[in-house]
């Protein structure tokens, strides 16, 4: 069975962040009253190409990529570089 990283990053305004996982779910729980919002969208362009869009991060618009894993990994990339996810 493979383990998996769960990362909290807790912000000078006692603020608890973290990406989203099923397997952090109850950790994030624990911590108290948890709110879910969306960091980005990844979702295929007119050329059918994927593109992680940043904007609720206050980022841009990453790709395209003809994977949408590779965009997925560039939008969890930009997350971990940028808002320390």
């Amino acid at each position: 069975m493979a383990t998996e990283t769960f990362k909290l990053v807790i912000r000078p305004t006692a603020v608890v962040e973290a990406v989203y996982s099923d397997s952090g779910a109850s950790i994030m729980q624990a911590v108290g009253a948890v709110s879910i919002a969306r960091a980005s969208h990844v979702e295929p362009n007119a050329a059918g190409k994927w593109e992680a869009d940043m904007g609720p991060s206050g980022g841009p618009v990453l790709g395209p990529f003809d994977l949408r894993q590779d965009a997925i990994d560039a939008e969890l990339a930009w997350l971990n570089q940028n808002r320390g996810l």
